[in-house]
């Protein structure tokens, strides 16, 4: 059953990371044929800022956070983790975990109330006289939190494979 989650957790934190580093080369590409165009031909691609703003930072900045949180690689204060060992340390690895999920929680709570209102009013912004919804980009951050939330808690409340329970 162990196993079985956590090639579940793996696979989609992988994923999310997967969608994001795509986002970053989807950026770079845009990008580059924004400048070639407004260079050679003048004629830069339209909406460049707003999509840049609104899609690519988003999904390269929130999307990855379950990943991140599963390879153990968010910033953390480890100033007296070092010397807490057996129990003690393990009790503050628990901590840890259900502070930060909790405040995952909040922000998941937080963000997927903001999305809801941006979707009802079906946000958009005005780029060259077209009207460009933003209103999806605003989900990407509850999702991300969200998924973000359930892999710290399962990393802190489940123990490594190999220690004593």
């Amino acid at each position: 059953m162990r196993d079985s989650i956590d090639r579940l957790v793996v696979r989609i934190s992988d994923g999310l990371a997967l969608v994001g580093a795509l986002g970053v080369v989807a950026m770079l590409v845009h990008i580059t044929a924004y400048v070639i165009l407004r260079q050679f031909l003048h004629s830069p691609v339209p909406a460049t800022v707003e999509i840049v703003s609104y899609y690519y930072m988003i999904l390269i900045t929130f999307l990855p956070l379950a990943w991140a949180e599963r390879r153990g690689e968010m910033i953390s204060i480890e100033i007296f983790a070092s010397l807490m060992t057996g129990r003690i340390g393990r009790i503050n690895e628990i901590f840890v975990a259900l502070v930060t999920s909790g405040v995952y929680v909040v922000l998941t709570y937080t963000t997927w109330m903001v999305a809801m209102r941006e979707f009802s009013a079906r946000s958009f912004v005005i780029s060259l006289s077209v009207a460009i919804p933003v209103w999806p980009s605003y989900f990407v951050l509850p999702v991300g939190f969200a998924l973000a939330a359930v892999v710290t808690l399962y990393r802190g409340l489940m123990p490594k494979q190999g220690t004593a329970k």
